[in-house]
């Protein structure tokens, strides 16, 4: 692209050196980057962009941006200081890129809990809608079908921009985004033109981020406010009226509003559910009539998850009767509430609840089926919100027996994780396992026919992060090999 083109967006620039005349790449990490590259000098936690220029022009970068004036060599590469680079980056990836998601229904769905259920539920009917969908959040990317690996639930803006675009070139016509609250507050998601934006519910959690239940509402709300205030395009926010955050939410946008619930009068509300282990069952008051639905989701929750989709894409200009007609064939989604195929004399689930709420609704999901004992595994990360750790416990002992033990450590050690977890236990039927795959094997070793276990905490996920190391982990493959030698299948 030309580069005087490009850079035309910024009003407020410096500019050393002279300009190259194009750009054929955009880059934030300085090993990436090519011959004739822009390389975007960013501020990190623990790392800072701007200390890797000079590598990005060793490997072919002719423009930097960056924060400050940097002692680089100027025959090789201009410079180009902003204010903000963040916010010059928004700008200069949406205009490298050409706006691609203009050219998209694109939704958003925030929440503390049931993001990518609903974000996996609202990808998977479009495509058995026969419409071309891509998905962004916990799972990486999926370009209709094709899967692309990410670091976090929601990307840097270079990142998530540039697969937009992808989508643009796949003739892919609807993008759903998992929206986290650390990539609103860090305007990650700055250029992205949603046009449906989703509120799963809000409860405890990243607090050592945002310090403040308050701060951390008020950061999922960035959201709606982005919907902005041209309301001759018509854009819509979906938000669960029986949260206590729904009234505010209302507020932060002129657009319109659908409701979903089962307490409060909603325009999406379940009513008569009936809950089975295989299915759920409920009756659907909605704005086009009243419909019997079935689905294979498990639990209290998912029936929320569902409406939420549900009224998502009635935003867009699905049918009910069209979505009650798919909703009934969708397989749970990976890691949620997953009930293990498995031929034992005990039920086993794998969930991905590391709230304390979430970890509420899990247990209360299998409730009317327990026969014997309700075994719960759970365990959080280590470097992150303590606080929230007892309350997890606390919920936790809504089984019979608890296993705290820890998700992914980091650098922090397995007894100060498991033992603040202690603390919030109503009994002294628990044990504390900071190693997670001993604790997976004492779930099976002390079970017994009849027994239900819920492995929570990990979900999908394949692997285990000690120190700042990925290793190899499912809960699953754990929990079947020990199966089989616990009851000699």
């Amino acid at each position: 692209m030309n580069t005087y083109e490009l850079l035309s967006c910024l009003k407020v620039k410096k500019v050393y050196g002279e300009l190259p005349n194009r750009i054929d790449h955009l880059y934030l990490d300085s090993r990436k980057v090519k011959s004739n590259s822009m390389f975007i000098c960013t501020r990190g936690f623990t790392v800072d962009g701007h200390d890797y220029a000079h590598g990005a022009i060793e490997n072919g970068a002719t423009l930097i941006i960056a924060e400050k004036q940097l002692d680089i060599d100027l025959s090789k590469a201009a410079l180009v200081v902003v204010k903000d680079s963040f916010k010059a980056m928004a700008q200069l990836v949406n205009r490298y890129y050409d706006y691609p998601s203009a050219k998209l229904n694109v939704f958003g769905v925030t929440g503390t809990n049931g993001k990518t259920t609903v974000t996996n539920l609202i990808h998977s009917i479009l495509r058995r809608d026969g419409q071309k969908s891509g998905l962004s959040g916990t799972i990486g990317f999926d370009l209709d079908g094709d899967q692309f690996p990410s670091e976090n639930t929601t990307c840097d803006n270079l990142t998530t921009q540039a697969m937009l675009q992808k989508a643009n070139e796949r003739d892919i016509n609807n993008m759903v985004l998992e929206v986290s609250s650390h990539g609103l507050v860090q305007g990650r998601l700055w250029g992205v033109d949603f046009d449906v934006v989703t509120f799963t519910n809000l409860s405890h959690d990243h607090l050592d981020f945002h310090e403040t239940m308050e701060h951390y509402g008020y950061a999922k709300g960035l959201l709606f406010s982005q919907l902005g205030e041209n309301l001759s395009k018509p854009k819509y926010l979906v938000l669960n009226q029986d949260d206590e955050w729904y009234e505010r939410y209302s507020n932060m946008s002129g657009h319109e509003v659908i409701s979903y619930g089962l307490d409060n009068n909603a325009d999406f509300k379940a009513v008569n559910i009936q809950y089975h282990q295989d299915l759920t069952l409920f009756t659907l008051h909605s704005p086009e009539g009243t419909f019997e639905v079935e689905t294979r989701l498990l639990g209290k929750f998912n029936v929320y998850n569902i409406l939420a989709a549900m009224a998502s894409l009635f935003a867009n200009g699905m049918t009910v009767e069209r979505l009650v007609e798919i909703v009934k064939d969708l397989p749970p989604v990976n890691g949620r509430m997953e009930k293990v195929d498995f031929d034992a004399p005990i039920s086993m689930y794998i969930d991905y609840a590391h709230t304390a709420d979430a970890i509420e609704k899990a247990i209360q999901s299998v409730l009317p089926f327990k026969k014997n004992k309700i075994i719960f595994l759970v365990g959080t990360g280590g470097n992150r919100d303590k606080t929230k750790r007892p309350i997890m416990a606390e919920k936790a002992s809504i089984a019979d027996y608890v296993i705290l033990t820890t998700d992914d450590p980091r650098y922090e050690s397995y007894d100060s994780i498991v033992n603040d977890l202690g603390k919030g236990m109503l009994h002294s039927n628990f044990a504390l396992i900071g190693d997670r795959e001993e604790a997976v094997k004492h779930a099976i070793d002390v079970s017994e026919p009849g027994d239900i276990i819920i492995f929570a905490g990990k979900g999908h996920e394949d692997y285990q992060i000690i120190e700042n190391t990925k290793y190899p982990h499912s809960d699953k493959k754990i929990a079947y090999e020990r199966c089989i030698e616990k009851y000699s299948l």
